[in-house]
């Protein structure tokens, strides 16, 4: 599937009318806060989603299907001018490599993120997927954003 895509948020995207998860990567959903260096909370979610943006630039997306989720969206590896976006993702502290589902593809791209303090590395975060957890059990985004165990 190639084509114009839409940016839905850090790690969605939609081309010609289909929702297109990135595989492999989980990025702060749009409401999540995270603490930048100065310690000030920030809509990190929506800085993954603006420089996804910013980084396709409207050049053609392709993306190459391998499963759908529980969400009916087909989840796909995406490439533009030849760059996976998942990888760019992670490498630039935008996203997270999911070992659960990415059996650490992006691994030695987050750690280079984390080492360089590249994205969400300057500061602290929870993890998107405990993010989701929180706001499902009736969490505020800014409450669900702060967490004692939160990195680094």
């Amino acid at each position: 599937m190639t084509g114009q895509a839409s940016i839905i948020d850090g790690d969605t995207l939609e081309i010609h009318g289909t929702r297109i998860r990135l595989w492999g990567i989980d990025a702060p959903e749009s409401s999540q806060l995270c603490r930048g260096e100065d310690s000030e909370q920030y809509r990190c979610g929506a800085q993954a989603a603006n420089e996804l943006d910013a980084f396709i630039a409207r050049r053609p997306v392709s993306c190459i299907p391998i499963s759908l989720d529980r969400y009916s969206r087909i989840v796909a590896t995406c490439t533009v001018g030849g760059a996976d976006l998942g990888q760019w993702l992670v490498r630039n502290g935008l996203a997270l490599d999911w070992p659960q589902y990415s059996k650490t593809k992006y691994a030695a791209d987050q750690r280079d993120a984390e080492q360089s303090g590249r994205g969400i590395w300057k500061g602290s975060y929870v993890e998107p997927w405990l993010y989701r957890v929180c706001i499902r059990t009736n969490g505020s985004p800014a409450m669900c954003s702060d967490d004692a165990n939160a990195h680094p």
